[in-house]
């Protein structure tokens, strides 16, 4: 199964993709889409840009579904509206590929990355560097969508195999379910 995982931003928007097979992953590809270059008032441009590399991304790389982070609340609600919309392009241009999405919010991937849902962004680079075998540290962006990408992998597995076994919402009812608050389409 190849994966696309997707760190949605205004600015800069991190893509990571990994195969799984079983648990084994490997590493194909990752990296940024930058819309820095155009004046920050220019939000449709800005858009465009984020839609246009996305779906540029899952045409190179052909995965079998993506994986983005969920919008956390943040302090300041214009830049929490600004990163929706955002995210909002990139789910857009994931599903215009016909491709299955799922989310999972950044402690949800630190916790299936690193272990540790509040863990920094070095952490979850060196976990991600090792899980991939990766000969250096990658970008903090990109180092968090192939961390979704990661956790999709092995989530969305073990997701498959509990829906096989009975109905997934009463099944990790019964379990505790520490990833009940995610979402997948």
């Amino acid at each position: 199964m190849r994966v696309l995982g997707i760190d949605p931003g205004l600015q800069t928007t991190g893509f990571g993709v990994v195969d799984a097979d079983g648990p084994h992953l490997t590493y194909i590809a990752s990296g940024t889409i930058k819309t820095t270059h155009l004046d920050l008032s220019n939000l449709p441009g800005r858009l465009k840009v984020l839609f246009d590399g996305v779906r540029e991304v899952a045409a190179r790389y052909q995965p079998d579904s993506a994986s983005v982070e969920i919008v956390f609340v943040n302090v300041n609600p214009q830049a929490t509206l600004l990163l929706g919309q955002a995210r909002g392009a990139c789910i857009t241009a994931l599903v215009s590929t016909d491709l299955a999405v799922a989310e999972y919010t950044a402690l949800q991937m630190k916790k299936a990355v690193a272990g540790y849902g509040k863990a920094g962004k070095a952490e979850v680079q060196e976990m991600v560097m090792r899980l991939l075998k990766l000969p250096s540290l990658p970008g903090k962006d990109a180092a968090d969508a192939l961390g979704l990408a990661i956790t999709h992998a092995h989530v969305g597995a073990a997701m498959a195999r509990l829906a096989l076994a009975g109905s997934s919402s009463e099944v990790i009812g019964k379990l505790g379910g520490n990833y009940r608050a995610g979402r997948s389409r």
